[in-house]
């Protein structure tokens, strides 16, 4: 077996039992995904995360943390942060401020996860608002890709500040298509030079400063027949030849509905894993199956992606379990009493009024 640990699962609560522990344990996990049901109290999640890393020290734990209405700790102190959309709005009317107000929020961000052992959040959304799509909506800074840079760029340096990494979504575009990958497989049927020259434009220009990239679960027939997290087009071609970007790319989640249709078939997450790795992914997204059948769907998938490895039908790319390990932040974070007192954070809370 490969060192390389590509699988980021969940588990069923906030608490960890016999078979999270084991299933974190697994050789190929390297990730773990939490959401709104992991979190009781601050107490218990930074116990909870500390135990998760006491059975793999280089798990990278992530949650999707993004402000307004995708942000998944609200309590116990945990800052309430603006939608993206406000910022583009603020831009408007004070461009120098937005970008201000965005590095405070990357910072507040950042450092209150990481107060709690979390390492990562999957933001910056790079979509552009085509006001068509109602799972981007709000989520997305603006509709013109030079403002959604310019933020998104912002809002990195205050995660940077606070030592975590990033990632961009949903290349190469999400805010076109309406339809919502979570229940459907949305199409987008603009050509690949409109593509390029409008919602792939942030990923050109923040290409030296993404530390990640996720793929959405779109199709766009006049590029390539699969969907973007399955297409080698978009994401060996395009992502890393015409682009040149070098970081790590995640799948999304592929208990998605719009995630498992591959080739006119849908496919099993373990199936859909092998395509996704094998088309250019470094790590694959399985949510919300925890829950289903006391895990079975998560054993599936990891039993799968081994048997797939040992089968020859996928073999990990040299470089990215270490595209995975530059996720990890590389200092250590303020314990929550001390952030509290930090003038920096004070600062970054006043600036984040607006």
């Amino acid at each position: 077996m490969t060192d390389h640990a590509p699988v980021v699962l969940d588990t069923a609560g906030p608490s960890l039992d016999a078979n999270d522990r084991r299933r974190i344990a697994h050789p190929l996990t390297g990730g773990l995904i939490l959401f709104a049901r992991h979190f009781e109290s601050r107490a218990q999640l930074t116990a909870y995360v500390a135990e998760a890393k006491s059975i793999r020290p280089d798990l990278l734990v992530c949650v999707d943390h993004e402000g307004g209405r995708v942000q998944r700790f609200r309590t116990d102190g945990f800052t309430h942060l603006p939608a993206m959309r406000a910022f583009g709005e603020l831009w408007m009317r004070d461009a120098m401020r937005a970008t201000d107000a965005a590095s405070a929020a990357g910072y507040v961000l950042a450092t209150e996860l990481r107060a709690c052992g979390v390492d990562f959040s999957f933001t910056p959304v790079l979509d552009l608002d085509h006001g068509r799509s109602e799972v981007i909506g709000d989520r997305a800074f603006h509709r013109d890709a030079r403002v959604v840079s310019l933020l998104a760029k912002s809002l990195m340096h205050g995660l940077l500040q606070a030592g975590m990494a990033n990632c961009g979504k949903h290349f190469p575009a999400h805010g076109h298509a309406r339809a919502d990958s979570h229940v459907a497989a949305p199409v987008d049927t603009r050509s690949r030079r409109a593509l390029l020259a409008d919602d792939v434009r942030p990923y050109d220009w923040l290409g030296g400063t993404l530390s990640s990239v996720m793929p959405a679960h779109i199709t766009y027939p006049k590029v390539d027949s699969r969907p973007a997290g399955f297409s080698r087009v978009w994401l060996q071609d395009i992502l890393r030849g015409e682009i040149g970007f070098n970081g790590a790319v995640f799948s999304d989640d592929l208990s998605m509905e719009g995630a498992r249709v591959i080739d006119g078939r849908t496919a099993s997450a373990s199936e859909a894993a092998v395509e996704a790795l094998n088309a250019g992914c470094d790590l694959v997204l399985l949510c919300n199956q925890s829950k289903v059948d006391g895990g079975a769907p998560v054993d599936a998938l990891l039993e799968g992606l081994a048997e797939a490895q040992a089968a020859g039908r996928w073999q990990p790319e040299p470089a990215s379990e270490a595209r995975r390990i530059a996720l990890l932040p590389r200092t250590d974070p303020w314990p929550w009493d001390e952030l509290m007192h930090d003038p920096a954070y004070q600062r970054a809370l006043e600036r984040l009024a607006f």
